[in-house]
């Protein structure tokens, strides 16, 4: 199901929002706003676990497209969220053993759109983000998926480290990229995977690493030390595909 709006402006537009049961990524309040309907948007957001940053009226006001923010502004998936439940029978229904691709701290929305194309064409069930430092489903993301948004599921989870415990008991293994681990080439990557990819800065996070049980490093041969996270994401998933083929 496809959401066309992004922003949300307004207290009653967005209490409205969460009512019908619309996805939020983000939520901009006023700081020190503490009214009837501000508060109603607060135990909303609580209960969704929606990501809420407090900030001035002048940076409500240069994100604000309507000019009548109300002091509050929410950001909107432009895509239904899946859950990992579906991306699972997913996985079922193709009579495939399950290749998920998990991404810890991406945050540039040009990338997840990126990631999700690769792992739309490599033939992955579907992509797990978390709910924190993570871009959501925006519009940016649907146009860099070039449509594969339409095809590949994408949950969004709280707390990536426990969903990856969670996901073992399903028989899944897990394999993370780092520059410190063992080459792609001498590691086992066939039957139920899950690849897990961080951002170019930081790398997937101590507590989500220690989850997995392989980490597999690219060969470089040039003069930087990293690849763009889109670009590793493909390289390894194509080693997945390779394997498994085989």
């Amino acid at each position: 199901m496809r959401y066309e709006e992004f922003t949300i402006e307004g207290r009653n537009a967005v209490i409205e929002a969460y009512r019908a049961g619309r996805p939020i990524d983000k939520l901009f309040i006023l700081d020190g706003c503490q009214d009837g309907p501000i508060l109603t948007i607060k135990r909303e957001a609580k209960a969704k676990q929606t990501p809420v940053k407090f900030v001035t009226k002048e940076r409500l006001d240069q994100l604000s497209e309507t000019g009548k923010h109300q002091g509050v502004i929410a950001y909107a998936a432009a895509y239904e969220y899946a859950t990992v439940e579906e991306i699972l029978d997913n996985a079922r229904q193709k009579g495939e053993a399950p290749f998920l691709f998990l991404l810890d701290n991406i945050e540039d929305p040009h990338n997840l759109g990126a990631i999700i194309r690769t792992a739309n064409l490599a033939g992955a069930h579907g992509v797990i983000v978390p709910k924190n430092r993570a871009a959501g489903l925006t519009a940016v993301v649907a146009k860099t998926s070039a449509g594969a948004l339409n095809f590949t599921p994408v949950a969004r989870v709280t707390n990536l480290a426990k969903t990856i415990e969670e996901l073992k008991k399903e028989g899944i293994w897990f394999v993370c990229a780092d520059m410190g681990g063992t080459t792609m080439y001498d590691l086992n990557l066939k039957g139920p995977i899950g690849l897990v990819i961080g951002n170019e800065g930081e790398g997937v996070g101590r507590l989500v690493k220690e989850k997995c049980d392989m980490v597999a490093s690219i060969p470089m041969k040039g003069d930087i030390d990293s690849l763009n996270a889109s670009v590793a994401a493909g390289v390894l998933a194509y080693e997945i595909v390779r394997q498994r083929l085989g």
